[in-house]
């Protein structure tokens, strides 16, 4: 397994940055559990926000801007049982359009994006707080759902990859131009590289990429290749950096 570094490009201020950011060509939105704040890419000035309900949205974990919209992955974490939904937002106005209430499924949802005509999404597990009896990080898996959310298929991960989560669980992914699925964590400064498995139901770990984050939500800057934004929790900053090749 390869063990790679992502280079540090720049950095901005944004109290918002506590759950992820999600980026466009022109923007970025720095994402905390009822707050999305919508700043500049180039200087950095915010330019808009919206602010939510805590009892409606109370944890949003991530988001991804596509279509101009934001699609974003909201739980009822740390409460049980688990409880999720998607939330999308217009990028234009940072108006709520639309909500998808999950219910109660296969653990929190904490990240969601379409690739390739099915949504894939992430269901996080945990140890302590905010899990449920009889499944802890273990149980953090990969799903794929049709237009309708109806569940199509989904991955285990594998151990090496799990035990980097525990207590905790999977935070943020997003699938690469290059066909690989990239994971992070709670906390820790890496980033797990996946590849789905030609047959089986566990993905393989192809390579861990030391990174200048700390966990948590993340996106692509698809307007650069190999580069994306990531957040450091504890001083508020989105930090843009930019990946090795894997393969």
């Amino acid at each position: 397994m390869a063990q790679l570094q992502a280079k540090e490009v720049r950095r901005y201020t944004a109290p918002e940055a506590r759950q992820g950011v999600a980026v466009d060509d022109t923007h970025f939105y720095a994402i905390t559990n009822s707050h999305i704040g919508k700043y500049d890419k180039q200087s950095g000035r915010k330019l808009g926000e919206w602010v939510g309900d805590k009892r409606r949205i109370r944890h949003l974990n991530s988001c991804v801007a596509a279509d101009a919209q934001l699609v974003c992955a909201n739980s009822n974490f740390p409460q049980v049982p688990m409880a999720s939904s998607v939330e999308i937002f217009d990028t234009a106005t940072m108006r709520h359009i639309r909500s998808i209430p999950f219910g109660m499924r296969l653990g929190s949802l904490t990240w969601v994006e379409k690739r390739d005509g099915q949504w894939w999404a992430g269901f996080a597990n945990y140890d302590t707080k905010g899990g449920e009896p009889g499944r802890d990080h273990r149980f953090t898996l990969v799903a794929t759902f049709d237009d309708q959310w109806r569940m199509t298929g989904g991955y285990r991960l594998p151990d090496s990859v799990l035990e980097r989560f525990a207590p905790m669980s999977n935070s943020g992914g997003s699938w690469g131009a290059d066909g690989l699925l990239y994971l992070t964590g709670h906390d820790l400064p890496e980033i797990y590289v996946l590849a789905a498995p030609g047959e089986g139901p566990v993905m393989e770990h192809v390579a861990t990429i030391a990174a200048p984050l700390e966990g948590q939500a993340w996106a692509w800057d698809r307007s650069a290749p190999r580069r994306i934004f990531g957040i450091t929790r504890k001083a508020g900053e989105v930090v843009v950096m930019d990946l090795p090749k894997v393969r």
